[in-house]
């Protein structure tokens, strides 16, 4: 499996960020094309066999433009949408910080058991991503398959197949546009690479 994250938005670009979790659905930013683009040209000569992909406008865009070489058509799988931020979607971590400074404090100590107020834990996450990616994997035995998915999505599927306690997802980094390969064998899931970016040199905004 690739498991991609998705090309950035103006909200991944904004400084301080701002979270878009489920209900901020924006499309592409310019540089966000680019970075799919760069992905869909790095990909092209892999022998892709199906591509699934988050229902969130920013993971279908990058998918389809990922898809177009391989003559695919991407299949939407709702349990890998990104996490649901609850209050703090459309939140700036600068407004966050200022407003619920205690939950954000607990939230970053634990996110598996502290989650988005009103929102997910990374658990939670977890729980429906990771049985809806290894039942693509399941289907696809012996083949490549593209899933272009999202943020806390990837990080949670990784930290559970690394056996790394989910608390410690957020450290695995997952730039927009670039990708992980995840081999699933018996008796156990390999995560082969983590966040290959070398196809985004000079499309990667610095931090």
């Amino acid at each position: 499996m690739i498991l991609a994250r998705h090309g950035a938005t103006a909200a991944n670009l904004s400084r301080p960020y701002i979270l878009q979790g489920q209900g901020v659905d924006l499309p592409l930013d310019p540089l966000g094309i680019e970075q799919a683009e760069a992905l869909a040209r790095h990909l092209s000569g892999e022998a892709i066999h199906a591509v699934y992909c988050s229902p969130l406008v920013r993971a279908r865009d990058t998918a389809e433009r990922a898809s177009r070489a391989h003559g695919l058509t991407p299949i939407v799988v709702a349990e890998i949408t990104e996490a649901n931020a609850g209050h703090w979607e459309g939140k700036s971590w600068d407004d966050i910080c200022e407003h619920w400074p205690e939950e954000r404090r607990r939230h970053d100590e634990d996110p598996a058991a502290n989650g988005y107020p009103n929102g997910e834990t990374f658990l939670d996450v977890r729980d429906r991503a990771v049985p809806a990616m290894e039942k693509i994997a399941a289907k696809h035995r012996g083949q490549t398959v593209l899933v272009v998915a999202h943020n806390v999505v990837n990080r949670a599927a990784l930290a559970h197949w690394l056996n790394l306690p989910i608390k410690y997802s957020r450290r695995l980094p997952q730039n927009n546009a670039a990708f992980n390969v995840v081999v699933f064998e018996e008796p156990k899931t390999r995560v082969h690479t983590i966040n290959v970016n070398k196809h985004l040199a000079g499309l990667l905004p610095p931090d």
